[in-house]
């Protein structure tokens, strides 16, 4: 079948010209595509067909993207998802990143760079990053090969995004990072607003509890460190 080799996107977007639009693009780069039309089909294929990625729209018919996302990460279900959504949709933007959204696009926006988005962000949920193995940082321990996280001895469950942040903090422990250092190595561009980078800080922080290494350099950005 063509463009199966990449694996499942599953695209969740009630407006159709946009969905086959999506679907086109996708499927020239080697994915096949599921479209869902409304937020509850959405919910029901992404557990039925595991993709490897899901692009969601937040505007959609009875159950709305920033719901699907929510019963997804409460379900334990941290596959990669990328939030559509229009300009003034920044309140449930940001509430969606904090529900553990991966990454967002917003409308209008270019099939190139959707889905050069939709590639950057399955690079980033399978790296294993410079100096990878076990590390030990105060009370977390992060297996980067593994990509699993515990705080003092307790599993954490991390999204895609917030683990490749804490990587990223931890690979240098001590090394302060700024907000736009983040924004480049772990979304892979700089198109957010730094504000981003503080919400994933803040979800990190709420996950670990008192065994956060994450320290906040005012004014600068922010480094991990293990306690004295």
């Amino acid at each position: 079948m063509e463009g199966d080799g990449k694996g499942l996107v599953l695209v969740v977007e009630d407006e159709q010209h946009i969905a086959d639009l999506q679907s086109l693009y996708f499927r020239r780069e080697g994915f096949s595509v599921r479209i869902e039309s409304d937020g509850r089909n959405g919910l029901h294929a992404v557990r039925r067909l595991k993709p490897v990625v899901v692009v969601l729209d937040i505007g959609l018919p009875g159950m709305n993207g920033v719901d699907v996302c929510k019963a997804l990460r409460d379900a334990g279900d941290w596959t990669p998802l990328l939030l559509v959504t229009a300009r003034d949709d920044e309140t449930d933007r940001v509430l969606g990143l904090e529900l553990g959204a991966d990454d967002y696009i917003t409308k209008p926006f270019s099939p190139h760079e959707l889905v050069a988005r939709v590639k950057a962000l399955l690079r980033r949920s399978r790296l294993t990053g410079a100096g990878a193995g076990i590390r030990n940082v105060g009370r977390t321990r992060i297996d980067v090969p593994a990509r699993t996280v515990t705080a003092d001895g307790i599993p954490v469950e991390l999204t895609a995004t917030e683990f490749n942040l804490l990587a990223t903090l931890t690979d240098s422990p001590g090394t302060v990072r700024t907000r736009a250092q983040l924004l480049a190595h772990v979304w892979g561009h700089g198109d957010y607003n730094e504000r981003v980078v503080d919400v994933y800080v803040a979800q990190l922080r709420a996950k670990l509890g008192a065994a956060s290494p994450i320290r906040t350099h005012r004014g600068v950005g922010y480094s991990a460190v293990a306690e004295r």
